[in-house]
């Protein structure tokens, strides 16, 4: 009897141990930790890897237990690489489930409407986080937006998706277009729009800009577009922000459309939604002739006696 009563002692303790080890096992897996919380890159690997990287970022305490916690959830699925952002504190559930399904950290590239490929291409190159070089688009070829990375996203596929983009919202416009414009292709509606978008600086305007130049392509008459003059001069590193010379004026290029009736070879620039459906869509005008008025805005005339009187007044106001 005593022998079997010390048999029942020594069960009834390896019981309560492996209770005991079982309820501090829970605990690790559940409570709150002690870790620091933010940005936690992890790596490609298992959970050696995993382990290692949180414990150098002091997300967690003990790597064999987060390893073990790993093997023993192993069905709910692999842990993945990627930007998460960590709360402070969290248990080990916690970053194993947000390793697992939870979103990754987005981040933001904006490419504004008006840049060249050049331009856009410096900016994508800038993007924080992300992978890879760019050459320089073709001009006209990007929809000008934001658009959401993850970290180490190559930055060849931001600017696919760019691309992609105005593909799509070009098929759609132009599928909508007013049967009136004097405009053969998408693309030479993206030509226009893109100078429509370097004239304008109100949005609302856009559509009246729009009328103005294909008035003057329904006539045979030259654009006379000034950013046209500087693309060509800055040698298509963009097409605002500079004034113009005589000689610019003179230059021989296909750009120059103060040199040549028609559009342009191409875009100047990555025109806005905006501009490409104010060309497809243009203002219900007579008017020929367009110059700032000073404020922001321009002043619209038919005839070209009228044109110069606002010329005038803008250079009055500009003494």
């Amino acid at each position: 009897m005593r022998y079997r009563g010390r048999i029942l002692l020594l069960l009834l303790v390896l019981l309560v141990t492996l209770q005991a080890g079982q309820r501090a096992a829970i605990e690790a897996y559940t409570l709150p930790g002690a870790g620091q919380g933010g940005d936690f890159f992890a790596p490609e690997g298992g959970s050696r890897e995993v382990a290692a990287a949180l414990a150098k970022a002091g997300v967690i305490a003990h790597p064999l237990v987060f390893r073990g916690a790993v093997y023993l959830t192993r069905d709910q699925g692999p842990l993945r690489a990627g930007e998460f952002l960590i709360p402070a504190r969290a248990s080990i559930k916690e970053i194993l489930e947000l390793l697992r399904h939870g979103p990754q950290v987005e981040h933001q590239v904006t490419i504004p409407e008006g840049l060249t490929g050049a331009q856009i291409a410096a900016i994508l190159d800038a993007a924080p986080l992300a992978t890879g070089q760019v050459e320089p688009p073709e001009e006209g070829s990007v929809l000008p937006q934001t658009y959401d990375y993850l970290w180490n996203t190559p930055r060849a596929g931001i600017l696919r998706r760019a691309q992609d983009a105005l593909q799509v919202e070009l098929t759609a416009a132009w599928g909508q277009r007013d049967p009136a414009v004097p405009l053969n292709s998408p693309a030479e509606a993206v030509t226009l729009a893109s100078i429509v978008q370097a004239e304008a600086r109100l949005t609302p305007e856009m559509p009246q800009i729009a009328g103005v130049y294909e008035n003057r392509l329904k006539l045979g008459m030259r654009l006379q577009a000034d950013p046209t003059v500087i693309y060509a001069a800055t040698g298509g590193k963009q097409s605002g922000g500079v004034g113009i010379s005589r000689a610019d004026l003179a230059d021989a290029s296909p750009y120059n459309t103060y040199a040549h009736v028609g559009l342009p070879p191409g875009p100047i620039d990555a025109p806005g939604l905006a501009a490409i459906e104010a060309v497809l869509h243009p203002a219900k005008t007579d008017d020929l002739y367009f110059v700032a008025n000073g404020s922001g805005g321009h002043s619209f005339s038919r005839v070209f006696k009228d044109q110069l009187a606002a010329i005038k007044r803008f250079w009055r106001l500009h003494k």
